[in-house]
């Protein structure tokens, strides 16, 4: 499916005001702001997407479709390290390419992983789920590996961007993310002789 001008566009002010958010709060964001960062003036912005609120809304159902889309890509995979691999694959392409959406989602997950329980955030439920994270019943250790995999892929897709690497680091940052689940790879990078593992 091609994507209009238009969308892609679109899909632009989307990340970028959800990175906006992310960082600073939707109340602290300004429409100005938001306009500054995709280069166009307020009136411009507010033609796209009338107001804050409407903004706002686009961003949480591009996020959910987002949160979805992961979630559709593991949930026929049991369990297990297979299902684990899929969805590091899937976050991790979505976030390269929504960086600010991918931030947004994750907040809940990377700050009070119980936030998002009870505010029923269904993004950041959704991709907990690909994981197979009940928040409820899901054991201290999985849940400190799932949440510190999935910081640090914010970190560093977002990094990626930053330094405009997104393609090299892609399979370093996959690789990172599924030591943190606990799984050994068989295609590790071979590590210096100098360093051991921990």
């Amino acid at each position: 499916m091609t994507r209009t001008f238009r969308q892609q566009f679109d899909e632009g002010i989307l990340d970028r005001a959800a990175a906006l958010f992310a960082r600073r709060g939707f109340e602290q964001t300004s429409v100005q702001a938001v306009a500054d960062a995709v280069g166009l003036s307020k009136a411009g912005l507010l033609h796209h997407f009338p107001s804050k609120e409407a903004l706002r809304e686009a961003v949480l159902a591009q996020a959910e479709s987002l949160g979805q889309r992961v979630l559709q890509h593991v949930q026929d995979l049991p369990l297990g390290m297979a299902r684990d691999r899929r969805a590091v694959d899937v976050i991790v392409d979505v976030a390269l390419a929504y960086p600010g959406l991918v931030a947004l989602m994750l907040v809940p997950a990377t700050q009070d992983g119980a936030v998002a329980a009870r505010s029923g955030d269904v993004t950041t439920v959704a991709v907990l789920q690909a994981f197979g994270v009940d928040l409820a019943t899901t054991d201290q250790e999985r849940l400190v590996r799932v949440i510190g995999a999935l910081s640090a892929l914010a970190v560093l897709t977002l990094a990626a961007h930053h330094q405009d690497t997104t393609t090299a680091w892609r399979p370093l940052v996959v690789a990172t993310c599924f030591d943190a689940l606990g799984h050994r790879r068989t295609d590790a990078l071979s590590a210096r002789p100098d360093q051991v593992e921990a």
